[in-house]
């Protein structure tokens, strides 16, 4: 079963800015990302975005998200078939 699940992405801190994390995300985890709206300079960025795949590896890349010190922001979850 597929999961689709929407979220906000911030960063915290200037670092954070230069660090691809959403390339991360489509790459380390079975998953397609889909960047619905984000705004992204120097000093601070968020990404609204859509996560897509195995329940698994959605629970996966969200565990890994909150390690990373982004501000993570679900917003729903809707299953189908």
């Amino acid at each position: 079963m597929m999961t689709k699940i929407h979220m906000t992405i911030a960063t915290t801190n200037r670092e954070q800015v230069n660090i691809p994390w959403l390339w991360r995300l489509g790459r380390d985890f079975d998953l397609k990302v889909n960047i619905l709206k984000a705004n992204i300079n120097e000093d601070f960025g968020w990404a609204f975005v859509e996560l897509e795949g195995p329940v698994e590896e959605i629970q996966r890349a969200t565990a890994w998200l909150h390690t990373t010190g982004l501000h993570i922001e679900p917003v729903e979850r809707s299953v189908f078939g």
